[in-house]
Parts: structure tokens; sequence; C-alpha cells
């Protein structure tokens, strides 16, 4: 799996994770500290996410982090 191919995959859990909540990205964004197009990249994988980034999307999200990772 290359690079982007990851950035892409965790973006479309994020999706995937966001939705199954029924949050808006601006949802997500308050519940993690983040701006709502800082989670739009993200969901989009126009970014190369920090580990602690990660962490608090997974916090946010109320789920583990290995969470964002099963694909």
């Amino acid at each position: 799996m290359t690079r982007d191919q990851l950035k892409k995959q965790i973006g479309k859990k994020i999706v995937e994770l966001r939705n199954k909540k029924g949050w808006s990205q601006s949802d997500l964004a308050r519940a993690c500290g983040k701006d709502r197009q800082a989670i739009e990249k993200l969901e989009n994988g126009k970014v190369n996410p920090t580990a602690y980034t990660l962490c608090e999307i997974a916090h946010g999200l109320e789920v583990d982090l290995y969470e964002l990772f099963k694909f």
C-alpha cells in the first residue's frame, strides 16, 4: 500500500465512523478540537496526519485508535 492509498483509506474510515454517529464534519471537529477544514482534508486524504492527530480523531469519535486502521 502506498502512502497516498493509506491516507485515503484512513480518510474513508473516518467518514464511515463519523457517519455511523450521524455527525457532520463540524460535529467531529468540535469533538476533537480541530476545525472543519482540517477534518475535510483528513477525510479526503489530502494530509498526512500525525499519530497525535489520529489519537485526537479516535478520541473524538469515541473509538480505539486501531479502529481507524480496520479496512
